[in-house]
């Protein structure tokens, strides 16, 4: 049993030193930007739009990026105010693109 908790100990600490290097950021950064994905995807499908649940939300050093086709301006403003309205975010890049119908 004490082998098993001293390799998990081990094992965490080489992932966490893995996951610095190879981001090049800190643990704390990499959390922060996964909790704001989580949050702003949250409050996406918390919206009872289905499209907005499409959205993809990639987040790097605060700023959250907004990818993928939505079916009006209006769907496209309010996914980037939703990410805006996320505590840590710092700032938006909005990349929705709006579905041409016809």
């Amino acid at each position: 049993m004490r082998n098993l908790k001293l390799l998990s100990i081990a094992l965490l600490a080489i992932l966490t030193l893995a996951a610095c290097s190879s981001t090049g950021r800190t643990v704390g950064e990499n959390v922060d930007d996964a909790t704001i994905t989580a949050s702003v995807k949250a409050k996406l499908a918390a919206e009872k739009m289905g499209t907005l649940t499409s959205v993809d939300v990639d987040t790097r050093q605060r700023t959250v990026y907004l990818n993928g086709v939505v079916p009006s301006e209006d769907l496209k403003h309010r996914a980037c105010n939703i990410a805006w309205g996320v505590k840590g975010v710092q700032s938006v890049v909005n990349n929705l693109s709006v579905k041409v119908t016809g």
